[in-house]
């Protein structure tokens, strides 16, 4: 049986390891060892971080809401209970487009949620 050579593949290997740590620091970028270490956790954080990324944006997206709506005379938990009652489902992503490129409709659905909430309740004098 003939002997097989392992170099090519080796070599295509490592090339795309060491493609894959262009831009990193020292020996990172040039020695395979310190190279696939360093791309092996940077994988890992990649994996984390899409997941971290779509909390940080709902995130924006609820402080750019409640600023807005602030603005209207109410809190962002008054204004997503009042759009619940009013059976409004736009999802805080176009609502925070909304506040921000359409103020005018933006203001008419906070209006609507306004007007499906209960009378506030009076605090009474003791």
């Amino acid at each position: 049986m003939a002997r097989v050579k392992r170099g090519v593949t080796s070599h295509a290997k490592h090339k795309k390891t060491l493609n894959a740590a262009k831009g990193f620091y020292g020996r990172r970028k040039n020695t395979i060892r310190a190279a696939k270490a360093a791309v092996d956790k940077a994988m890992q954080y990649a994996t984390r971080d899409r997941k971290a990324k779509k909390r940080t944006i709902r995130s924006l997206w609820i402080q750019r809401l409640n600023a807005a709506v602030r603005e209207q005379g109410l809190t962002y938990s008054r204004f997503i209970n009042g759009l619940d009652l009013a059976g409004i489902e736009l999802d805080r992503k176009v609502l925070a487009d909304m506040a921000v490129r359409e103020p005018e409709a933006f203001k008419a659905v906070v209006e609507k949620a306004k007007s499906a909430l209960p009378a506030a309740p009076v605090a009474k004098a003791a």
